[in-house]
């Protein structure tokens, strides 16, 4: 993911996925198993995303390039505090 515009994209992809299989799931075409196993990488795709924004957007405030920043791993993303 290159820009903003890219990362925004992928997050609607990803939202429309996890609808699509909630809808499935109630329709009973997906099990509970598979389906939570897919929301929780979805979840963490998310996180992920948010997360590369989030870096991108304090590189700009600092007067840095904001395509130097990275998505970070999964247990990078999921080991942060609330």
């Amino acid at each position: 993911m290159s820009d903003d515009k890219s990362i925004f994209s992928r997050i609607d992809d990803l939202v429309a996925e996890e609808h699509e299989l909630r809808t499935k799931h109630a329709a009973g075409q997906v099990d509970d198993a598979d389906e939570h196993a897919r929301l929780r990488a979805l979840e963490v795709e998310l996180d992920q995303c948010w997360d590369l924004l989030r870096q991108r957007r304090a590189k700009r405030e600092f007067g840095e390039n904001p395509d130097d920043a990275a998505a970070r791993s999964s247990d990078t993303v999921e080991g942060y505090l609330n």
